[in-house]
């Protein structure tokens, strides 16, 4: 198993939630050290063909990171295809069959209903996008060495805890206009089937279950880039992360 997949198992509900608290505790752990000492902030990541501002390096290692996670959430069935970002059914329409009424009882749609809900999180991402793109460019560093330095997701933790809940807001008024405008008959009778629960109620839970998946798809990207710098092509972080 790679590094973020020890971190978390893509199909674990406990797993996820494993990776969201080691990253919450990261990003706690690296803001601490920032309060602490200042070293951090001019800090440089020595390579063999010099050294760079780690600022530097960390913003590029999350700019790479981001456009690669946005690009294969954002292509057909990026989500549902994702081994780490898929997408699982929002606790509004059950975590399980048992106990749901009507049409939340049958299987296949439930498969149905995942699938849809998946798809349209496509839409989703793409406006979550240009805000954790601003996040990025306007992001300062408590202890960018830290963040070299740091775990396979680190950098990704550390954004997520500066960003909060903008990506969430950004995607619930997108997430509401697509299910109104797609007018599917799937989700349509999954909400009809829940009493006093309507498409805003169904956009929130969407917009939630698709910023975990986000976060998750960027974690596993910066996974990878740091495994494997060279594979990016970018000449700053095959030097700053060369082991």
């Amino acid at each position: 198993m790679n590094e973020v997949g020890s971190l978390f198992d893509a199909r674990s509900p406990l797993g996820r939630r494993g990776f969201l608290s080691a990253g919450a505790t990261l990003a706690g752990l690296v803001l601490l050290s920032g309060c602490t000492t200042t070293a951090g902030t001019s800090g440089m990541a020595r390579s063999a063909g010099g050294s760079a501002p780690s600022a530097d390096v960390v913003r590029r290692l999350l700019e790479l990171s981001t456009r690669n996670a946005f690009a294969r959430l954002s292509a057909p069935d990026g989500f549902w295809n994702s081994p780490v970002a898929r997408i699982n059914m929002p606790v509004l329409f059950g975590r399980s069959a048992k106990g749901m009424p009507g049409v939340l009882r049958q299987p296949k749609f439930r498969e149905q209903l995942l699938h849809r809900l998946n798809v349209i999180a496509e839409d989703g991402a793409r406006a979550a996008a240009p805000q954790v793109e601003e996040a990025i460019r306007t992001l300062t560093f408590d202890n960018p060495d830290a963040l070299v330095a740091g775990p396979a997701t680190g950098a990704t933790s550390y954004l997520r805890a500066k960003v909060g809940p903008t990506l969430v807001n950004a995607m619930i008024p997108a997430m509401d206009r697509l299910l109104r405008m797609a007018d599917d008959p799937i989700i349509s009778q999954a909400v009809a089937a829940l009493k006093d629960v309507d498409m805003a109620d169904a956009a929130h839970a969407l917009a939630l279950g698709a910023d975990n998946a986000i976060w998750f798809e960027i974690g596993g990207e910066e996974s990878a880039i740091r495994r494997d710098p060279n594979k990016g092509g970018d000449p700053l972080l095959m030097r700053a992360l060369a082991r």
